[in-house]
């Protein structure tokens, strides 16, 4: 009976993760599979939360969308394998997204670089001849 009410710990602990980290996109709530026990009580053993994985309506809600399905397949401690799962297609909608997202911008002839790529090499030239001015550094965000 001990191993059925840690399991059922287990398995409620790894749903609720996956509910908490799903936020608005889980259908519903958990559903269960349930053991009967020694003392008549039923013990959860299986589970899981249905999450909405459909695309969103422009690119960056997909995006959006995906990194949230990706982080509720990775919210418990032990992921199963149909947690990986579910976090690699998650993956690869995120990167279709970002795929469509960049067709989407206008391209710049730069070498291959990125446009922030491109200002922020202009920028380091401009400061190793002494072209230190505030002009010189702007529109340049190095944050990640």
């Amino acid at each position: 009976m001990q191993t059925l009410q840690a399991r059922d710990r287990e398995v409620r602990a790894h749903e609720a993760a996956h509910m908490a980290a799903a936020g608005g996109l889980a259908r519903d709530g958990a559903s269960f599979s349930y053991e009967t026990g020694p003392d008549n009580r039923r013990y959860a053993v299986g589970g899981e939360v249905s999450i909405d994985t459909s695309p969103g309506k422009t690119p960056e809600e997909t995006l959006q969308k995906a990194q949230t399905i990706r982080a509720a397949a990775q919210a418990p401690a032990k992921p199963s394998q149909q947690d990986l799962a579910v976090a690699a297609s998650a993956g690869q909608m995120a990167a279709e997204a970002r795929a469509e997202l960049a067709a989407q911008r206008p391209s710049e002839p730069n070498d291959g670089r990125s446009s922030t790529q491109a200002r922020a090499v202009e920028s380091y030239a401009q400061v190793a001849k002494g072209h230190t001015s505030e002009r010189a550094l702007s529109g340049i965000d190095l944050s990640v």
